[in-house]
């Protein structure tokens, strides 16, 4: 799959943690870990689990940081 995203980062998935709408999708991207919220409905139609090889995908306008 083509995406126009340019910030994509290959990882594995180091954990999944299901709610009743949304899921918390921890992804483990060379030294460090992403944290994805995204619905339980995606996790289960990706059938997303620890072990699988993805692409952290990031499309955002701003990204903040504060100190």
């Amino acid at each position: 799959m083509e995406l126009s995203a340019r910030n994509q980062l290959p990882g594995t998935i180091v954990s999944t943690k299901l709610g009743n709408i949304m899921a918390e999708v921890v992804v483990e991207v060379e030294a460090a870990s992403v944290v994805a919220a995204i619905t339980r409905g995606s996790v289960e139609a990706l059938n997303l689990k620890p072990g699988d090889k993805v692409r952290v995908v990031v499309k955002s306008t701003e990204v903040m940081i504060a100190k």
